[in-house]
């Protein structure tokens, strides 16, 4: 079957090979995860280590989720137009050079340069494997497959609250960090060896070793001028709805997971350091679970998947409310069940995707998807740096308690509040435009060209 570079086929079926070069990009995810939120559980030891406060330790994650949520465009636009294989390769090579610095660097500026070197290449991650989906999965499986690679990749979280948080305790901050590095080095090579763009880019890498072979002469595929592909994708209210489904439904699993998680657990709720394994954990195999539950339902509502996330992303914002309610410190049972709702429903953050991919010409799918993606790290670096300067003007100086955190929690909440609001406005916008569609016999399903910028 012949399938044009521009509108490939989707396939028919999930082929052995399909399956091999998805597993090696969710390797490289779940290293990136494990990157992200190893500072999480690191978070106390490194107010000791650089001698700092709520406020410049909160610099690690706005730096961190800044870079990666302003690589999101751009690596978008790079993977597009080079394909995922180079840019995991790559960018896992960056993200292990950033861990080997931060393992060995005592120095606060430095340490924040690596930070921004593991968000750079963790931003390549996610969306080389969202684009490799709908060239080597039927498109009818591919809202399953989204919530696989979210799923699985937070296995990188339990990463970093088990063997990490034991290396950390136990042979130290360097050794763990440059642990960290090691396996990114791995991932690299696997990514090397066993991915490839598409089935035609991998038939076409066997014929070549074939020394018999000689190329067929191709129509270099068409490409969309940079300015042009920015526009389509900044103008989309379709994109922009993904943007603000990613921030709704993430920002919250992005404060606790990223940073706050063992400040708030040790320090604010008074619970042993062996409860921020626990809790994380069960955060995992929540998520772990709940993505082959919500991909189905993500393929089954369709065009009303939007829908169901807004609900979702209204009961994770309740739950912390409630959660943070009494004046005496929660106990260890109370953080556990809000992180079982927070990590069930947090994967429908990926259903603005699969509206992404199902309605936009494939050319522009990783850059789409780049901003969507934004979303929920762009909102998450501005709520950590607000909720370490109110941690500090609570405490005044003094340690941490449940009260400040209790205080300091509410930038969280109004930050989840703004992401609500504008996920409803979109959504409501999108399906203006489409009944507005049907009404002109413009049909469902939308393929963008050059000219079309709304």
């Amino acid at each position: 079957m012949t399938t044009s570079l521009l509108n490939p086929h989707p396939r028919e079926k999930v082929t052995r090979k399909a399956l091999i070069v998805w597993t090696t990009a969710v390797l490289v995810y779940v290293v990136a995860i494990t990157g992200r939120t190893s500072f999480g559980v690191a978070s106390v030891d490194a107010i000791d280590r650089f001698d700092v406060d709520a406020s410049r330790i909160a610099v690690f994650t706005a730096v961190q989720l800044g870079v990666y949520a302003g690589s999101q465009i751009p690596v978008g636009m790079l993977i597009d137009r080079f394909g995922p294989r180079k840019l995991l390769m790559i960018g896992a090579l960056v993200m292990a050079a950033g861990q080997v610095l931060l393992g060995f660097t005592e120095s606060y500026w430095v340490a924040l340069g690596a930070r921004a070197l593991i968000g750079a290449g963790d931003a390549t991650a996610f969306l080389s494997v969202m684009r490799i989906l709908p060239y080597w999965f039927p498109l009818k499986k591919t809202p399953l497959f989204t919530q696989l690679t979210a799923a699985f990749g937070q296995a990188g979280q339990f990463l970093s609250a088990v063997p990490f948080l034991a290396l950390l305790q136990g042979p130290g901050w360097t050794t763990a960090f440059i642990s960290l590095g090691a396996v990114g080095v791995l991932v690299a090579i696997a990514a090397t060896v066993a991915v490839a763009d598409s089935p035609e880019s991998w038939a076409a890498s066997k014929e070549n070793k074939d020394p018999d072979h000689v190329p067929e002469k191709k129509q270099p595929a068409e490409k969309i001028p940079v300015g042009t592909l920015l526009l389509m994708v900044l103008r989309d209210p379709l994109c922009w709805q993904g943007f603000f489904n990613h921030y709704a439904a993430m920002i919250l699993q992005i404060l606790f997971t990223l940073l706050w998680s063992a400040p708030m657990i040790t320090l604010g709720m008074g619970l042993p350091t062996s409860a921020i394994g626990v809790v994380l954990t069960i955060n995992v195999i929540t998520s772990i679970v709940a993505g082959p539950i919500l991909g189905p339902i993500s393929a089954r509502l369709g065009k009303n998947r939007i829908l169901a996330s807004t609900l979702f992303a209204g009961i994770i914002g309740t739950t912390w409310i409630i959660f943070f309610l009494p004046t005496e410190p929660r106990g260890l049972t109370a953080i556990i069940l809000v992180n079982i709702v927070m990590a069930f429903f947090t994967p429908s953050s990926n259903f603005g995707f699969d509206d992404i991919r199902e309605d936009l010409d494939r050319r522009i799918v990783a850059t789409a998807t780049g901003l969507a993606n934004m979303g929920g790290f762009f909102a998450g670096m501005i709520a950590a740096q607000v909720i370490g300067i109110l941690l500090d003007y609570s405490s005044n100086g003094q340690a941490y308690t449940w009260l400040d955190f209790r205080f300091a929690w509410i930038a969280a909440i109004v930050a989840w509040a703004i992401g609500l609001t504008g996920l409803i406005t979109f959504r409501t916008i999108v399906s203006r435009r489409r009944k507005a569609r049907r009404r002109t016999g413009d049909g469902t399903v939308r393929v963008v060209d050059e000219t079309e910028c709304e």
